[in-house]
């Protein structure tokens, strides 16, 4: 489970599209004691692309991925979980309600979240992100036997 002390750190991550919702959840984890690293946009620049923020944030969880947790966001969602995917480690899933958002940490451990800034409200955003660091893994075998199987198709 995330812990709010400091020791788990969420690396935020955002284009254009996603860099308002971003601030917002910026401003949310700072206020409740997360600690957390802002790999940009940190101007808004409407012509910027998100592979490299998607990049920096997935690059740091990568770096220990059992503990680091990384949210990425642009206008679909879709950019930044294709990016975040790509880093050995990483599993960021795309998330759209709260029980996803509970799912993906329950069932598939994901160290990623990918938010869709155009399709959810800000108060859906941040309940989503909420659940998703307060969920813990379930550890339950089969779970636990499929993360096995994802590693293996990395190697």
């Amino acid at each position: 489970m995330v812990d709010k002390k400091g020791t788990t750190k969420v690396y935020l991550g955002a284009d254009h599209g996603g860099f308002a919702a971003k601030e917002e959840i910026k401003k949310q984890l700072l206020e409740q004691k997360y600690e957390v690293e802002d790999m940009g946009a940190h101007t808004l620049v409407k012509s910027d692309d998100y592979p490299p923020y998607a990049a920096a944030v997935a690059k740091k969880v990568s770096e220990n991925p059992k503990e680091n947790r990384g949210i990425v966001l642009c206008r679909s969602g879709i950019g930044v979980d294709i990016v975040a995917n790509k880093f050995k480690g990483v599993r960021s899933g795309l998330v759209f309600t709260e029980e996803m958002a509970q799912k993906a940490r329950e069932h598939d451990d994901t160290n990623v979240l990918a938010i869709a800034a155009d399709y959810l409200s800000r108060d859906r955003i941040i309940n989503i992100v909420k659940i998703w660091l307060e969920t813990p893994f379930s550890g339950e075998e089969r779970h636990t036997r499929r993360l096995k199987q994802i590693e293996e198709i990395e190697q």
